[in-house]
């Protein structure tokens, strides 16, 4: 039996916030070959998430702690949605379609997420990752995280030049 507790929330939250990345995540499948990817990550305020889309598989996020939002865009980065997910608010969690271009925000110390999607684990290309949005490690990641807390539908994020 595997647990998600209070325990393990505070273990991730611990971790994420030592991480350069400030996130870090718990595998709850035992390989990544396994064909339902299950795993809870833990993200605090300011980690960037490039937008991306993952082509043939759904993705599922449920809300265990804390406070994020959720972005989905078209293809040229436009804002098509903007989900407020909160453990303590009206909407805990939401599944995005095949394809759909996503980047997460946390708005709350301790989020963690549950995430499920189909496997086997691979690596997203490049062509995974929004052309429109810096990389991680990018001088102007941070900008890019900052405006998805203020982005609303039909907005565009700021102008990136590789």
């Amino acid at each position: 039996m595997k647990l998600i507790d209070r325990s393990l929330v505070a273990s991730l939250h611990a971790q994420a916030l030592v991480s350069p990345r400030l996130r870090t995540h718990h595998n709850l499948h035992d390989s990544l070959d396994e064909t339902i990817q299950r795993m809870c990550m833990a993200m605090e305020p300011g980690t960037y998430i490039r937008p991306h889309r993952h082509p043939d598989k759904w993705e599922l996020l449920l809300i265990i702690s804390g406070e994020m939002l959720v972005l989905s865009f078209d293809d040229s980065g436009t804002v098509l949605t903007r989900t407020h997910l909160s453990a303590g608010g009206d909407t805990y969690g939401l599944e995005t379609t095949a394809g759909t271009w996503h980047a997460v925000a946390t708005l709350a110390p301790s989020t963690v997420v549950l995430e499920v999607k189909h496997g086997p684990y691979l690596p997203a290309g490049q062509q995974d990752f929004a052309h429109w949005a810096p990389p991680e490690g990018h001088a102007r990641a941070a900008e890019v995280e900052r405006w998805y807390r203020t982005a609303l539908a039909g907005d565009r994020p700021p102008v990136f030049a590789a």
